[in-house]
């Protein structure tokens, strides 16, 4: 039985289906818009219970910055309903009309500062420590009228908080850098203390460079990096200028590392500047900042002073503030005070393993006590390698190792790179008959240095650290403990580059990955086929040939030994000396060889011509590369493939003459 709906039921029903078209047809409000996105259900609840934030939401313009779910479980601070007024501003903000700076709703109305990092795809924005997801950005009128925009971030906008639960127990709203150092006790900092940072600010009397107007950022040392009683001697006027970056908001997350900025300490003699570095140790993040005086006077010494943030991105009125564990720019540490002075440091490791060797051991001894030395020191990384791992159990080959990574003199980048720009660059380690071989990899504007030490290419993630007495250089490899098989070192070094693509013919290089057989490879470095080139430049273009790729592997036979074994300099000059050659079995013919040193050098002896081992004992995971100043290349070498070039002429002029003649007969 069908009820027949009354005229007012007709009216009611239809003003329900007119209101659902409405309502379907109209655009979601931002606060509609949330309700829908489960992610965001943290953040409404908070903007729904602040009575401030619920009147914004329905009376008047607005921007949302609204944290994920996934935001809040990583923040590890007590969430207070005042904090969602950090988050609100109260004019409807774009990402294409955003300044760099946004007041906010909380008490003082503290700025958000916004950060536009360019990218080769599409640009990345940033509030304060926070990423904007960019793709979620929404915008909206509420039922009054009023335009709204919602922005999801990634991390939870944290303002500088005074102790206690509400800002009205302190007495400095929105303070700026120097009014944050002047109050510090107030905030909340954890157990960081200010004290001796700020008697140097005002003893100094440069309190106007943390009270300037503008957008800066600030690095605070915390009075535990005063621990050297003598350290805050050593701090000036142009030492609190070192920690100033003038013009620029540089929060950790949304400034690229390595990007260097220069400092208020940037003038005609002392040049400053500073950058950031991020590393992982285990699962956690550390950022250091690194300050970089370029040019230095007597008081002021050049090189790289690492400074961890022991807490960072603290927004003030006038930019941001980091508090670092120790100044910039003072240089009053020696290396191995560098390498104790944290137990969770850049290079903790590195100090776990020399105190291995015990408390008294030599390698310790030296950098404790030695004036001028340069350290090549591998990283927190570099020592988890299985390889090295294995190694290290070995205290006689441990040494051995370390001392691969010691210079005794001071080696800054800058002279690194002097030296090196004529030549490869090789300095004497503090293991006998050891090198260290530089090579500098320029792009565009920046410059990589790598360094080679017993078949290991390091690259130098952090120059220039300065101490009283040298320089430490962090590398990201353990020198001395191979990783790659003789085919790959070839591939990989720069300095091998021909001998590498001469053996790509007939697939020469293959059998050099081969684990089952021990390799000793005498590859004529680059330098030494460019001299071959100029004295046989026809001989040299065969080389280079896909039709002569029989010659090409011939020569290369000879300068290859497969064995059980393979063979240091040092093992050959002990079978063969200046006066007896020794015999050794190549896939060619047998290499007769004879081994001298002189002035440190080595020299073997081949076909009459004494040639100069310019790098001996590369080690590699099968075999050892020795690498050499002249190729083993015969005359009759030189013969054959410039009588094959002859020979490939007169074929192609035979070939022309006989389809010559074939077309006249076709003619006839």
């Amino acid at each position: 039985m069908f009820c027949v709906p009354t005229m007012g039921g007709r009216l009611v029903l239809l003003l329900v289906m007119c209101t659902g078209l409405v309502v379907a047809d109209r655009k979601l409000t931002v606060v509609e818009k949330m309700r829908g996105d489960a992610d965001l259900s943290q953040f409404l609840s908070l903007l729904e219970r602040n009575v401030v934030a619920n009147t914004t939401l329905h009376y008047r313009q607005m921007t949302l910055f609204a944290p994920t779910n996934e935001a809040f479980q990583r923040f590890n601070v007590e969430l207070d309903d005042s904090l969602v007024l950090y988050h609100i501003a109260n004019l409807a903000t774009t990402l294409s009309n955003m300044d760099y700076a946004i007041s906010t709703d909380l008490d003082g109305n503290p700025p958000l500062w916004v950060t536009t990092r360019r990218g080769a795809m599409h640009d990345d924005i940033y509030v304060n420590n926070a990423k904007v997801y960019v793709s979620r950005s929404y915008q909206a009128v509420n039922r009054n009228n009023k335009l709204q925009v919602l922005h999801v971030i990634d991390q939870v906008l944290l303002p500088l908080q005074p102790h206690g639960p509400s800002s009205i127990s302190s007495p400095v709203y929105n303070p700026n850098a120097y009014h944050f150092l002047e109050h510090s006790d107030l905030f909340n900092i954890g157990q960081h203390r200010l004290r001796s940072f700020r008697q140097k600010v005002n003893q100094l009397k440069k309190s106007k460079v943390f009270d300037a107007d503008g957008r800066h950022t600030f690095f605070i040392p915390v009075d535990e990096g005063f621990k050297p009683t003598t350290r805050s001697d050593l701090i000036d006027e142009k030492v609190v200028d070192g920690h100033v970056i003038p013009h620029h908001v540089l929060f950790t997350h949304a400034t690229p590392d390595t990007t260097e900025f220069e400092t208020l300490a940037f003038g005609d003699n002392v040049k400053v500047i500073i950058s950031f570095s991020t590393v992982m140790n285990g699962k956690d993040e550390i950022t250091y900042v690194k300050s970089n005086t370029v040019a230095g006077d007597a008081k002021h010494a050049r090189g790289v002073v690492l400074a961890d943030i022991v807490r960072a991105n603290i927004p003030v009125k006038n930019g941001v503030v980091h508090l670092i564990q120790r100044p910039l720019m003072v240089v009053d540490t020696t290396v191995i005070d560098f390498l104790k002075e944290k137990e969770d440091g850049p290079l903790c490791k590195f100090y776990e393993v020399i105190m291995d060797l015990g408390a008294n051991n030599q390698f310790l001894n030296e950098l404790t006590l030695a004036k001028d030395i340069t350290l090549f020191a591998p990283s927190n990384e570099a020592w988890a390698d299985f390889s090295v791992q294995n190694i290290i159990r070995n205290h006689q080959k441990l040494k051995e190792i370390l001392n691969l990574h010691l210079v005794r003199e001071r080696l800054p980048l800058d002279a690194i790179i002097h030296n090196n720009m004529n030549q490869i660059y090789q300095a004497p380690t503090a293991l006998a008959r050891k090198y260290l071989y530089f090579n500098v990899l320029t792009r565009g504007q920046n410059q990589t240095l790598t360094v080679e030490g017993g078949g290991v290419n390091a690259t130098v993630t952090l120059p220039n650290i300065a101490a009283t007495n040298g320089f430490v250089h962090i590398i990201d490899r353990v020198l001395g403990v191979p990783y790659t098989t003789v085919f790959e070192k070839l591939k990989t070094d720069p300095m091998l580059n021909i001998t590498y693509n001469l053996g790509k013919r007939q697939m020469f290089n293959q059998q050099l990955n081969d684990m089952e057989h021990r390799y000793t490879y005498f590859v004529p470095r680059d330098h030494a086929w460019l001299k071959f080139q100029i004295k046989h430049p026809s001989a040299f273009k065969s080389l280079f040939r896909e039709d002569f790729g029989y010659f090409t592997k011939q020569i290369l036979e000879r300068h290859v030994i497969r064995a059980g074994r393979a063979y240091t300099v040092s093992d050959l000059k002990l079978l063969a000396n200046e006066t007896h050659p020794f015999v050794l079995p190549t896939s060619r013919d047998p290499l007769r060889l004879r081994v001298k040193e002189s002035d440190k050098n080595y020299y073997v002896e081949w076909n009459g011509h004494w040639i100069h081992v310019f790098r001996p004992d590369v080690e590699c995971t099968n075999g050892i590369i020795h690498v050499i100043d002249e190729p083993f290349v015969l005359e009759s070498d030189i013969r054959a493939t410039g009588g094959a070039q002859k020979m490939g002429v007169a074929y192609t002029y035979f070939i022309l003459f006989m389809s010559f003649c074939f077309v006249r007969v076709l003619e006839n």
